[in-house]
């Protein structure tokens, strides 16, 4: 039956085909349409069903089944297929393989964070373990990009939420910043401080509510509190010792970053938070945190200890300091005068007692975050109370530097103690005149009393020559000025020492194309003229005659404390210079100075329980303005364990406000402090 079937179905198609040459024949259409001619192939996409049996359609080599598209449209067809799967697999090559470190990295970090622990800063004291400094717990706000970002919806909620809590719009200048850190920085999933110090009832309220949110956290964290305050008295002068703390800038942290700084670190900014940052810094620790899909913490799973910062015991006495700037700041009120600069150290090791710069500021200020309206009154100040007069205030030495000047002669045989001049007022040459301070002049004089009574006539005399009498001349003056530590700095532990100026010739016709004179020579053998230095290079110096012949490196620090080991590293006296002027040329210029206190220019220093030795000086620097006062002295004059050098700018002369200073304090040190201490 089947095969009867299959012999009428078949015999049908043969004659539709004979009869209406189908399209489905291939070769012999009849349609007219030049599109379906186009496509009268053999290669068609079906072919007639024709007598074939099964057995015969398997094995004939006719095409039966064809394709659609002509061979141009499927080469192109074929050659996009392929490019698709070449970009696919080009594009899970990168995710996978070449990006796949940093894919894992982001993934592992939205779930375990590594946190920086900072370490306790070390605490500064004073010589009699008095604390300077001390590391005051405060609330700050954090905001962690990563967290923040994670929706729209929650970044527009804790901006909102920030305006309310704390007044701060999205314009403001930390925020930017923080909103600015890309997903590439690591910043963007570590906590960035965005504000600090904030009061008790509003942090707790903020940490409260901060569960809600993400990318926001309250926590405590550590500020530096200057204790400058003694009985409501403040000691402002001790912010130009210790300076102060401060957030790091941006061009601090890309130069420290790969030690180990953070984005929202803490930094030493001035003074010896400064100079000390790596000892009192310590090492921070780090904690890996597992964190739930808001980036609150689940669990700690990993910790490395922090290590503390080393404690700094200072050679600064702060009774001494609070003292003396109560003495200073009475006289400058008194005489109308602002600014001075004042140092006290041990001759015998270089120790610094006391380093005192007025007007001082309060450093506390800038660690509780200064504002720019107090910031922009301090630096619009024309007292410049945040410079640091002691070691970057350069100024004329005037006669204090004659000690220097008779011990350079003595040692270069320019003269010996017996050595006499004529005072009769000054020295003429041809038109010009260099006065001494006397009028008529001092009559006959040796060393001792031109050292006592600040004689110009002798000092003009050993250093530029007069008639016969040789000079030690320009260079030899410039070479035992530098023996005595000027025109370099002495490398205390403060940041922005100057080293003061010493002239020569040659600088005179480059700077100001003009040749040295004589004149230039005697000038600089009385300190005048563009002889410029430090008050710290002044005390140095003086402390070379205190101890009889030893320059020594002025410090500040007496010793370390390690926290962690509990070691203790003292700081050795570092000699600068020594043996450079004989002991007896040393004496006689001790000697001049005793004389001085006797009865010179420093006489007010007889009323001291010790002997002592001193030197006055006036140093002119403007013709309109009044005169710098110097004073420096040493006490006692045997086995000296002090000295001290006051310099008050605008002061007139060394004998009166200076010298007044120095006696006042030099008294309370012996009569009164120095028992105590011992």
């Amino acid at each position: 039956m089947w095969s009867y079937l299959k012999y009428k179905f078949t015999n049908k198609l043969k004659k539709k085909y004979q009869d209406d040459s189908a399209i489905f024949a291939g070769s012999k259409t009849h349609i007219e349409s030049s599109g379906i001619k186009s496509r009268n192939k053999s290669a068609w996409v079906e072919e007639a069903f024709v007598n074939y049996t099964e057995e015969d359609l398997v094995s004939t080599k006719q095409n039966y089944l064809g394709t659609v598209l002509p061979a141009k449209r499927m080469i192109i067809f074929w050659f996009c297929l392929m490019l698709g799967v070449v970009l696919l697999l080009a594009r899970a090559l990168q995710l996978q393989v070449i990006k796949g470190p940093y894919y894992r990295s982001v993934a592992e970090k939205n779930r375990i964070r590594v946190y920086n622990l900072p370490a306790p800063r070390g605490i500064i004291y004073d010589i009699n373990n008095i604390p300077l400094v001390r590391n005051v717990p405060t609330f700050a706000l954090y905001i962690i990009p990563n967290d923040l970002s994670s929706s729209l919806e929650n970044k527009d909620e804790v901006l909102t939420w920030l305006n309310k809590n704390l007044k701060m719009d999205s314009n403001n200048e930390d925020l930017q910043k923080i909103l600015k850190i890309k997903s590439s920085q690591k910043e963007y999933y570590e906590p960035v401080l965005l504000v600090e110090d904030i009061d008790y009832e509003a942090a707790l309220k903020m940490h409260i509510e901060s569960a809600i949110y993400n990318g926001v956290d309250v926590e405590i964290q550590s500020r530096r509190e200057y204790l400058n305050t003694n009985n409501q008295q403040l000691v402002s002068s001790l912010a130009h010792v210790l300076g102060y703390e401060g957030k790091i800038s941006q061009e601090e942290y890309e130069n420290r970053v790969n030690d180990g700084y953070l984005f929202n670190d803490f930094i030493g900014k001035t003074g010896l938070e400064e100079s000390l940052e790596k000892t009192l810094r310590g090492v921070y620790g780090k904690e890996q945190v597992e964190v739930d899909s808001s980036g609150k913490a689940i669990k700690i799973l990993a910790q490395e200890d922090v290590k503390k910062g080393d404690n700094v015991i200072l050679n600064i006495d702060f009774e001494m300091q609070k003292k003396l700037e109560s003495i200073t700041q009475a006289y400058l009120n008194k005489y109308n005068k602002q600014k001075s600069a004042i140092v006290v150290l041990n001759p015998q090791n270089g120790a610094v007692m006391v380093l005192l710069s007025l007007p001082g500021y309060d450093n506390n200020a800038f660690s509780k975050g200064i504002s720019g309206t107090e910031y922009n009154k301090l630096m619009e100040d024309k007292n410049k109370p945040l410079f640091n007069r002691v070691i970057s205030g350069e100024y004329p030495s005037g006669s204090t530097i004659k000690p220097v000047m008779a011990a350079s002669a003595l040692e270069e045989g320019i003269i010996t103690a017996s050595t006499s001049f004529l005072s009769t007022g000054g020295i003429r040459i041809g038109q010009w005149f260099f006065p001494d301070w006397l009028a008529g002049g001092h009559g006959i004089t040796d060393v001792k009393k031109a050292l006592a009574q600040s004689v110009n006539t002798f000092f003009y005399i050993i250093g530029g020559g007069y008639g016969e009498q040789p000079g030690l001349g320009v260079y030899k003056i410039k070479e035992y000025l530098e023996k005595f530590g000027l025109y370099k700095v002495s490398g205390i532990e403060l940041p922005n020492e100057h080293a003061g100026f010493l002239p020569t010739p040659e600088w005179k016709e480059k700077a100001k194309n003009e040749p040295w004179y004589i004149g230039d020579t005697y000038h600089l053998s009385i300190g005048q003229g563009d002889l410029l230095v430090t008050p710290l290079q002044i005390a140095n110096y003086t402390g070379v005659f205190a101890n009889k012949g030893t320059l020594y490196k002025p410090h500040l620090v007496n010793h370390y404390f390690d926290q962690n080991t509990q070691q203790t590293l003292m700081i050795e006296p570092e000699v600068i210079n020594s043996n450079f002027i004989k002991e007896n040329n040393i004496e006689i210029v001790r000697q001049g100075m005793q004389q001085g206190v006797k009865n010179g220019s420093s006489r007010i220093l007889n009323s001291l329980p010790v002997t002592s030795g001193a030197k006055t000086g006036t140093a002119q620097w403007n013709l309109e303005k009044d005169p710098h006062a110097w004073f420096t002295a040493f006490a006692p004059y045997n086995d000296a364990e002090i000295v001290i050098t006051v310099l008050v700018e605008e002061g007139k002369e060394g004998s009166q406000i200076s010298a007044y200073i120095a006696n006042d304090f030099l008294n309370w040190y012996f009569r009164e402090y120095h028992k105590l201490s011992r």
